[in-house]
């Protein structure tokens, strides 16, 4: 209903019958939109300060007088410079950095996704493969080895 108060006190052809026979009924509704309505009413009557005419002038001259203070190190010179200086001759540096950085991120990246360890030229089951058939030609030449000293012994 807070949503509809606040139409109904903006634009009250907008909301429904139903909406403002609530509004008529409900006693909290009711007074809720009184007080709305009295707000609107003071905030209406309100008007904004005059600015001081000399204001202008006061800031203008303390900003000349900020400017005129030699500050003491670099980095408070640095500073100065920012804050009060024109920000025009940071736009190209600013460009640099960033270029910088993205040469220097996009390189570091390139060079892990390019740089990736080699697969192993021998697979396991390859290797497992060649180890069977060296021991294939040990377990052959103790055959034959045996074999040999049995025709001897006969």
């Amino acid at each position: 209903m807070e949503t509809k108060l606040a139409e109904l006190l903006l634009d009250p052809e907008s909301v429904s019958e139903a909406t403002k026979t609530h509004v008529a009924g409900c006693d909290g509704c009711h007074r809720e939109l009184n007080e709305l309505r009295a707000t609107m009413g003071l905030l209406g009557g309100w008007e904004a300060p005059e600015p001081n005419p000399y204001f202008m002038t006061r800031f203008a001259a303390r900003l000349r007088e900020e400017k005129a203070v030699a500050p003491a190190g670099w980095w408070e010179r640095l500073r100065a410079r920012m804050k009060y200086g024109q920000a025009v001759h940071m736009k190209p540096l600013a460009a640099m950095a960033m270029t910088v950085m993205l040469v220097v991120g996009g390189g570091t990246y390139l060079d892990f996704y390019w740089n990736e360890p080699a697969a192993p030229t021998n697979a396991a089951v390859v290797h497992d493969l060649q180890t069977l058939d060296s021991n294939a030609q040990l377990l052959d030449q103790l055959e034959s080895i045996s074999d040999n000293g049995t025709d001897s012994a006969n």
